[in-house]
């Protein structure tokens, strides 16, 4: 078994099209379906279904690929550990950010980046999420962390982690009295909207009626702003779990439904990445964000 072979493998899983597989890995197409005709002749068996255009993975494809991915990770982990970082060439990471990601998560991870690769400087770019992911299709950012269903094709999502909607309130609300929150109790709540969140979007999404009708008092774009009027009582707000909150805000996770976002680090697919972006992205993949999605799942 050959390292292309494994590489060419991990590709197809993530893209389920041979010509993609192909184009993401820098290679003609019958060389990568050479390559996986082979592995399967080693393994034993077919490793995909094709059915026409359709393809998936097969039994024995679905087996081995945890396998396979962690040869793979494993050999990209002692490449990358075995190079020289203080003789990266310097460089420049142009990172996109939601504005309603909070730096929770983040700052560990750049600490870290800092810490392995210090002559490479990452910008950081916030936006609302869908500026955000129209500046990583035109290329103004590099990659972008994005919390947004239903992304183009086009865009590789790598999940880091998931976030739970929470209702955050001033002490003393009577939400305070209770653990979790239902949704249809915010029904006639005071509230304040935070221009650019999102989770509407992911009720329009599921399809799912929001069924809660509240009385909006004030908006805005400042999540300060938000913040400080929640302190002062003047509404309650829904909030990503991990965004900072100033002290004395209390927060309930929300239910009936749970209503969760993934935050997942984004690049354009096919698209050529610098020495500084493959590294970042490298360290990103096997930095730990935390608890497991499976773990954080509803």
């Amino acid at each position: 078994m050959e390292m292309n072979q494994v590489r060419y493998f991990v590709a197809l899983c993530e893209t389920l099209n041979f010509t993609k597989a192909a184009e993401a890995c820098g290679v003609a197409q019958p060389s990568l379906t050479k390559a996986i005709q082979k592995l399967e002749e080693e393994l034993g068996g077919p490793l995909f279904v094709r059915e026409r255009t359709l393809t998936h993975l097969s039994d024995l494809g679905r087996l081995m690929r945890p396998h396979l991915e962690a040869v793979f990770h494993a050999s990209e982990s002692a490449k990358l550990e075995a190079r020289s970082f203080g003789k990266l060439e310097r460089g420049r990471v142009r990172l996109g950010v939601m504005c309603t990601i909070g730096p929770t998560r983040l700052v560990g991870f750049l600490k870290r980046f800092r810490a392995a690769l210090p002559s490479v400087e990452v910008e950081l770019r916030d936006a609302p999420g869908r500026e955000v992911l129209a500046k990583l299709m035109e290329g103004e950012v590099d990659c972008a962390l994005l919390g947004i269903p239903n992304l183009p094709e086009r865009v590789e999502a790598r999940p880091l982690y998931r976030e739970r909607y929470t209702v955050a309130f001033a002490p003393g609300h009577r939400f305070e009295a209770m653990a979790v929150v239902p949704l249809k109790e915010l029904d006639q709540e005071d509230y304040l909207n935070r221009v650019n969140c999102e989770y509407p979007q992911h009720f329009d999404t599921l399809g799912i009626p929001d069924p809660a009708d509240t009385r909006v008092c004030y908006e805005s774009e400042r999540e300060d702003w938000i913040q400080a009027m929640i302190l002062a009582g003047l509404g309650c707000a829904v909030m990503p779990e991990f965004l900072p909150m100033l002290p004395g805000i209390a927060t309930r996770p929300l239910i009936e439904p749970e209503i969760s976002r993934t935050i997942s680090l984004t690049s354009v697919a096919g698209r050529r990445h610098s020495p500084a972006l493959r590294e970042f992205m490298a360290l990103a993949r096997r930095y730990e964000w935390g608890p497991a999605l499976e773990d954080a799942a509803p």
